[in-house]
Formats: structure tokens, C-alpha cells, sequence
């Protein structure tokens, strides 16, 4: 940690901001869930809200700009002058949530000059949360209990890394977003590799983290994502050593940009 061109305090801080944003949507998650839908007809919750408030009431102070999914998005003029900010969707997979599947997250990142430098991704309901610090290729796992401080989680996480499986080709889709395209690229890989696809289904940013970790070997994306979606688990694949490459393209997603909406993109173990 101490070696982190990303400040010590601000890692820190985001740990411990997921950890307490997660308990918060706990509460929320073990009671009725009221949702509402936004103008583009996605679904909200209270604990979207609760949870956002948690989140930027511990990042605030260090004076560092917030693009967050659920806060009204400063124009594009004021923003391209920050050379430096963090990206927080303070509950991703909302419909995971709605359903109670478990399988939602917190998702902070640390975006520098367009490119993730660190991300955590917290999923409370799974205890399970990641990490990783790009600047030294290091991302790690931990499993949560009830009385988890950041300090436990820098002190004693495991490191993760990708593995392939030499007998079949895992490839992890949404399970509220596989289209015809992704089912066409998932042949293709198929042919080409021949291996063996087997499907994962997984909701959230888990998605990233499965890759990051080795327990997958791709995950497409053709599909409409925003930039909350998907900093935090570029910065744990990154730190892992992969790459989120844009379709057909060498170039790897970028951030805080004019339009925040993602193009299409691709992560694979090669």
C-alpha cells in the first residue's frame, strides 16, 4: 500500500465508505423494497439514495470531484478540466437487488486522466469484496463479516490473479442482458478456441471480479453500461493484469467523458 502512487487515506476511506454503504443497504435489503423508476425508466431505491449520501459523505472532504449515478451530472465544460475524480455507483444491479438474488455492489473508483487507478466493488449480501491498486498490479479478495474494518482488509486480503481452464472456455454474461450479439461472439469464441464454452451468469460488477479472479475467461459486453457500471472493475481487472478493451479495438474504455454512456467492450484471460 504504502508503494500506491493513490493515497493511502483515500484507499482507506473508499474501503471503509463501501463497507458502510453496504451496511446500509443491508438494512434496506432485509425489509419490503419500495422502488420508483427514473425518467429513462431504470429502477431506484431508497438504499440507492441512502447509500450515495453514505458514500459522499466519507469522499467529500478530500476535495476530489464525484461522478456518481445518483447525483445530477455536472456539464461536460466543467468536468473536462478535472484531471482527477472518483466514480460511484453506490448500488449496482438494482434489479439483483429488487429480486433479492444477493448478487448486487457497491462500485468506488479513482479515475486519473481518463484511467482507473483503483476500485473496490463491496457485494454485502455475499460478504465478499474486492480491490485493486492498477499503478502496482495488485488486486485482492476478501471476505467480509459484521465487524470488517478497512485496516482488517488491507492487512490481511489475498491476492487474485486470472487462470485459465484448460478444458473449457468460461465465459460470464449478464442475467438480465444476453442478447443475440453476446450469443453470436460466444460461438465464435467457441470455434475458435475450440474449447468448450460454459456460461456463467452473474449480475453486477461481479462480472469483472469473476475474470479478475479466475474463475471466468471472458466477459463480453453488448449492452448499454454507464461509467459507474464499470470503473471500479476496470481498475481490479487492470491491477490483475487485463485489459477492457472497447469492441473490435485495441483501445481500453475511457473516463469521465463527454458522454458517460460506454461503448461496447470486452475483457479476456489471453
Amino acid at each position: 500500500m504504502t508503494n500506491s502512487s493513490v493515497n493511502s487515506l483515500w484507499i482507506e476511506t473508499a474501503i471503509d465508505a463501501a463497507l458502510e454503504a453496504g451496511a446500509v443497504i443491508m438494512k434496506i435489503y432485509t425489509n419490503e423494497i419500495e422502488v420508483v423508476f427514473k425518467e429513462d425508466e431504470s429502477p431506484l431505491t431508497v438504499a440507492d439514495q441512502q447509500a450515495n449520501t453514505c458514500i459522499e459523505a466519507k469522499l467529500k472532504p478530500f476535495g476530489i470531484p464525484i461522478i456518481s449515478e445518483e447525483t445530477k451530472q455536472l456539464p461536460y465544460d466543467v468536468r473536462k478540466n478535472w484531471n482527477t475524480c472518483w466514480i460511484v455507483d453506490p448500488l449496482d444491479g438494482t434489479k439483483e437487488f429488487i429480486k433479492k438474488n444477493d448478487e448486487f455492489t457497491v462500485n468506488i473508483a479513482l479515475v486519473e486522466n481518463g484511467k482507473p487507478k483503483f476500485g473496490v466493488i463491496f457485494a454485502p449480501a455475499l460478504n465478499e469484496l474486492y480491490y485493486g491498486l492498477v499503478d502496482e498490479k495488485k488486486a485482492f479478495k476478501f471476505i467480509t463479516t459484521a465487524d470488517t474494518t478497512a485496516a482488517d482488509i488491507i492487512k490481511n486480503s489475498q491476492n487474485i490473479a486470472p487462470k485459465k481452464d484448460e478444458n473449457e472456455l468460461r465465459v460470464v454474461g449478464s442475467r438480465s442482458h444476453m442478447n443475440e450479439e453476446t450469443t453470436t461472439f460466444m460461438t465464435q469464441l467457441e470455434q475458435q478456441s475450440g474449447k468448450k464454452v460454459a456460461i456463467i451468469s452473474k449480475g453486477s460488477s461481479l462480472k469483472l471480479c469473476l475474470v479478475a479472479e479466475g474463475t471466468a475467461d471472458v466477459y463480453p459486453r453488448f449492452a448499454p453500461t454507464m461509467e459507474w457500471d464499470i470503473a471500479a472493475g476496470h481498475a481490479i481487472c487492470n491491477a490483475a493484469g487485463l485489459k477492457v478493451l472497447q469492441q473490435n479495438s485495441t483501445t481500453e474504455l475511457q473516463y469521465n467523458k463527454e458522454n458517460l454512456l460506454n461503448p461496447y467492450f470486452s475483457i479476456t484471460n489471453d
